[in-house]
């Protein structure tokens, strides 16, 4: 996933389709109607979407939902659809960059072109419904063990999570799940994957407890994650912590963290905030072990020139990101804002896409801000620390070293980085973010296996 709130913008990852609309509806439409599945073609990574119309007699006969699995859309409302004969349109209301949808209907194929912010792609459909992403990792019930749907209080908030424990009397070892950056759902849906999901599975049936929760602001759980202190989150994953010891099938001596991005800075923190033995362990998957703006600047340059940008339009993304960093390290929140603003600007996005990216500058002060390696300096608890070789998004070539060095005062610590593997651990060509919808493997076994096997030794 690109880091929500990064200013990497490139179009072969798209946050939704919409479409714009021309003609009339009316009853010689009626060859437009049912069940379309199809893809955008863009280059490298096509969008697979789904589409349902309905057609009727009268001015506003036509209507209509589209599905996009890889961005978690189903079901979601058409606006303004239009069929005038063979030709159809229509929009999805409240998208950014004007994306537009216009086709022709030619027996069981409906084509066109779809274009978002002076950018266009072909567009084919044929009838049928769309079939579900390939998931085969997802676990399916019944499980050999029991889930729970809990809630406890953090700070002012209750968090919603569940809990899934090996079956027999306990008392098990047990992990708290955090999230990687952005608003996340329990499971860390993402590009139509659930990697927490897949790991809970895993280490429960390997006899380990697993707590996994909403990101404040998600699902069940309450408050608002945009600017929330990290300080705040990571106490957070202490309150998971301490939920899981006042249950009597857990061994309070044995319960770690499990961080994935942006959640292996909160981990140690949490860890630093905690009392000497109140936290057992912690794995970190593909956690920064630089400050969160060096981290940005890579992600930028890396992802960027994996999209295929030239290289001066690199530079100068890069140099606006660190101008954009060094505002807001210095306390110009306003000035950042501005600098996102034009940045986007100068990669010819609309006005509200510019001003969007500049609404999101304030939710990246906590990143922008942290350097995690005081609070990896200090953890003298078991740390399995690991990266993707093929991470766009954190880099091992960045992290690896800084984080061996910063660890080198555990007793118990071991860093290693996966062959083949991008930030989410899935095996990959480029590891570009676009690649993370259209490989069918969420977690590649061979981490699996490695986390269930060093957190089943300790």
């Amino acid at each position: 996933m690109v880091r929500r709130g990064s200013f990497v913008l490139f179009l072969s990852v798209f946050t939704v389709l919409g479409v714009v609309t021309t003609g009339c509806a009316g009853p010689a439409g009626a060859s437009a109607a049912g069940d379309w599945q199809g893809a955008v073609e863009v280059p490298g990574s096509p969008l697979a979407i789904g589409v349902h119309l309905a057609v009727t007699d009268g001015p506003d006969g036509a209507s209509g939902t589209i599905d996009i699995p890889s961005q978690g859309l189903t079901g979601t409302a058409l606006s303004a659809v239009r069929v005038d004969g063979d030709a159809v349109s229509f929009a999805v209301p409240g998208i950014p960059g004007d994306p537009a949808f216009r086709g022709t209907v030619d027996g069981d194929a409906l084509r066109g072109d779809f274009t978002q912010s002076g950018r266009t792609f072909p567009f084919s459909l044929t009838r049928g419904t769309l079939p579900p992403p390939a998931r085969p990792q997802n676990p399916v019930p019944p499980y050999p063990y029991r889930s729970e749907d809990v809630a406890f209080p953090s700070r002012d908030v209750t968090l919603a999570g569940t809990v899934t424990t090996p079956e027999g009397p306990g008392p098990f070892p047990a992990v708290v799940m955090i999230t990687g950056s952005g608003a996340q759902d329990r499971d860390e849906t993402l590009a139509g994957h659930k990697p927490f999901l897949v790991l809970a599975d895993a280490l429960t049936r390997a006899g380990v407890v697993v707590l996994r929760t909403d990101d404040r602001g998600v699902g069940g759980s309450g408050g608002t994650l945009a600017g929330t202190p990290y300080a705040d989150l990571a106490d957070d994953a202490r309150a998971g912590v301490a939920h899981l010891r006042t249950r009597p099938d857990v061994d309070p001596a044995r319960i770690g963290l499990f961080g994935h991005s942006e959640g292996g800075y909160l981990a140690p923190l949490a860890v630093q905030r905690s009392a000497p033995g109140d936290i057992a362990f912690a794995v970190l998957m593909a956690g920064p072990s630089v400050p969160g703006g060096d981290v940005l600047v890579e992600q930028n340059r890396l992802i960027l020139t994996a999209a295929g940008a030239p290289a001066d339009q690199v530079e100068a993304q890069v140099g606006r990101v660190r101008q954009m960093i060094t505002q807001v390290q210095a306390g110009d929140v306003a000035g950042a804002e501005r600098t996102a603003r034009e940045q986007a600007a100068a990669q010819g996005l609309p006005a509200e896409q510019a001003d969007a990216a500049a609404a999101q500058v304030p939710s990246l002060v906590p990143f922008l801000t942290y350097d995690p390696r005081p609070a990896l300096a200090a953890l003298r608890i078991p740390v399995f620390a690991f990266f993707g070789s093929k991470d766009l998004q954190v880099p091992p070539a960045q992290s690896e070293g800084p984080m061996r060095e910063a660890l080198a005062g555990s007793p118990d610590a071991t860093v290693r980085t996966f062959d083949g593997l991008n930030h989410l651990m899935q095996p990959a060509p480029t590891g570009s973010p676009a690649e993370y919808a259209a490989i069918e493997t969420t977690i590649a076994p061979a981490v699996l296996d490695a986390v269930t096997g060093w957190v089943g030794k300790r």
